[in-house]
């Protein structure tokens, strides 16, 4: 899977942009059909930087989640946890879906 990491309005360091990844990464083990995961950090506001998270499946449109704060890492954690429930709630839905068509068909 690909992340794409993109800064505007400065610069981030590689090592914070390896750590960013690697807490990103964690969501293919809810979701294993990720294709790619674009990060958009906003430094605009040093003090407080805005990140945005895009993660597209296949076969489903976007998950996205956004978080402004001090703590750039800890911005990255409340997201990941967004996006953990967008995921969830996704697949308890096909899930649903799913049961609800095999038991239309069983009773044909």
């Amino acid at each position: 899977m690909q992340v794409n990491i993109e800064t505007r309005h400065g610069e981030v360091s590689d090592a914070t942009k390896e750590k960013i990844s690697t807490k990103l990464l964690k969501l293919q083990r809810f979701f294993e059909r990720l294709k790619a995961i674009d990060v958009i950090i906003d430094l605009e506001k040093n003090d407080e930087p805005k990140i945005e998270v895009i993660v597209t499946p296949e076969h489903k449109g976007n998950f996205v989640a956004s978080h402004r704060s001090s703590d750039m890492f800890g911005s990255v954690d409340q997201i990941v946890a967004k996006l953990e429930q967008q995921i969830k709630k996704y697949k308890e839905k096909i899930q649903d879906h799913n049961k609800n068509h095999d038991v239309k068909h069983d009773i044909s």
